[in-house]
């Protein structure tokens, strides 16, 4: 790092297809065995759930599922509530199985911050219930200094509201923070915040729109590791 490159206060990461490939064989597997038991007539294939993943909140996405379906609003929302009630349950199940990785060149990222004493936070739309299980078991418990859920909040990105209560929680100002986002909505959300983003793409957000994000690249690990200096430039490149 040059002598104007300062490391980030703090580093504040989004949580699904961010620190683990959660969404495709995750969260989709689980919404539809809720699907099943709750005798709902959806079932959503890779092609769907992608198309859908740019309605952030798992709740939310079930509601606006079933509205296009032609259910009327108010009883779209009451199934959608019940169904992820149980989506939840079944998503928890499948992570104390320890069938989610976290995303390659993840954990040295965060040892390296960790080794020059920078801040990690999590800013998810996620709700509390499985966001906790799912952070022990990829990042470990007590990694991140501040978790802010979709419980959380009243408002789920693009809303910059989980965002700014992190930063609120962390004490520090949004122009000296890093956010580590993987799609388009959480990409705006983080920008409205005032936080220099980098966006980590996977297969169902590569196609999003990641303008205004900082770097953008396909992985942590490649081409090169991205490490806390890779931050501070991005901070830099923001800030100058």
């Amino acid at each position: 790092m040059n002598a104007v490159t300062h490391l980030p206060a703090a580093v504040v990461f989004d949580v699904d297809g961010t620190l683990a490939e959660t969404e495709r064989d995750g969260h989709r597997v689980a919404f539809n065995e809720a699907f099943a038991q709750h005798g709902v007539d959806l079932r959503w294939d890779v092609e769907r759930y992608r198309e859908l993943l740019v309605v952030t909140g798992g709740r939310r996405r079930v509601a606006y599922a079933l509205r296009q379906e032609g259910v009327p609003a108010a009883e779209a929302d009451e199934i959608a509530a019940r169904v992820h009630r149980t989506k939840t349950e079944l998503f928890v199940d499948i992570v104390r199985r320890g069938e989610i990785d976290p995303r390659p060149g993840l954990p040295e990222l965060l040892d390296d911050l960790r080794s020059h004493g920078v801040r990690i936070a999590v800013a998810t739309t996620g709700r509390r219930a499985w966001v906790e299980p799912l952070l022990a078991h990829l990042i470990g418990a007590d990694t991140a200094e501040v978790v802010i859920c979709g419980d959380d909040v009243a408002a789920l990105k693009p809303d910059p509201a989980a965002y700014l209560l992190a930063l609120s929680r962390l004490g520090v100002d949004a122009t000296w923070t890093v956010a580590v986002e993987d799609s388009g909505p959480g990409l705006r959300a983080a920008l409205a915040a005032g936080m220099a983003t980098v966006v980590i793409t996977n297969d169902d957000t590569a196609g999003h729109d990641v303008t205004g994000a900082a770097i953008v690249r396909e992985a942590f690990d490649r081409p090169t590791p991205l490490t806390a200096a890779c931050l501070a430039e991005a901070l830099a490149a923001v800030r100058s």
